[in-house]
C-alpha cells in the first residue's frame, strides 16, 4: 500500500517539503544542486516532522574537509525536555567524499556559495536539496522579472484570442 504524504507539500518526487527557501532562485544563478543527508539530533527530527524549520538565513560551508550547514533554524520541540537541541547549531551535510571533493573544487575556484534549496523527508530520511550558486546583480533581477512579466502578458493575451476576447 502507498504511502500517504500529508505534511506541507511536495517536493518534485512526491516527497513532503519541511522547509523552501524561495529567495534563492531570485538571488542566485543556481548552478548545480545535489541531495545530501543531514546529522540530526532526536527532537530536531522530531520538531520537522511538524513542518518547522526555517532556511531563510541558511548556507552551507566547506570545513575541513566536511561540509557544515550553518544558520538553519529549527525551533525547540515543543514536547522535549531538558534534552532539546539548540535551534540555529551547525549541522554535518552527508555526502560521499567524490562529491565533497568536486564541490571544494568548484567552492574554492571563486565566487560561487553553497545555498540549501529544500528540506524534505525521503523514504523516511531527511534530505537537504544543496545547490552551487553564483550571487546575481540588481540588474539580472531586474531582468528577470521582466522576462517573466512578458511571458505572462504573452500567454494572457493568447489565451484571449483563444477565447475570441478582443480588448
Amino acid at each position: 500500500m502507498a504511502k500517504k504524504n500529508t505534511k506541507k507539500g511536495k517536493a518534485n518526487s512526491g516527497n513532503p517539503v519541511v522547509a523552501t527557501n524561495r529567495r534563492a532562485r531570485h538571488d542566485y544563478n543556481i548552478l548545480e544542486t545535489w541531495e545530501c543527508g543531514i546529522v540530526l539530533v532526536g527532537t530536531e527530527v522530531k520538531s520537522m516532522r511538524d513542518g518547522k524549520a526555517s532556511l531563510v538565513d541558511a548556507f552551507a560551508t566547506v570545513d575541513d574537509g566536511e561540509i557544515w550547514l550553518r544558520g538553519l533554524h529549527v525551533p525547540e520541540y515543543s514536547h522535549g525536555s531538558w534534552t532539546n537541541h539548540a535551534p540555529r547549531r551547525s549541522r554535518k551535510l552527508l555526502l560521499h567524499r567524490r562529491e565533497i571533493d568536486s564541490i571544494m573544487g568548484k567552492v574554492h575556484d571563486g565566487n560561487k556559495t553553497l545555498v540549501p534549496m529544500s528540506l524534505y523527508f525521503k523514504d523516511g530520511r531527511l534530505k537537504v536539496e544543496l545547490a552551487l550558486a553564483s550571487g546575481k546583480q540588481d540588474y539580472d533581477k531586474r531582468q528577470d522579472i521582466k522576462r517573466r512579466t512578458e511571458e505572462r502578458e504573452v500567454t494572457r493575451e493568447l489565451g484571449r484570442r483563444v477565447k475570441g476576447i478582443t480588448s
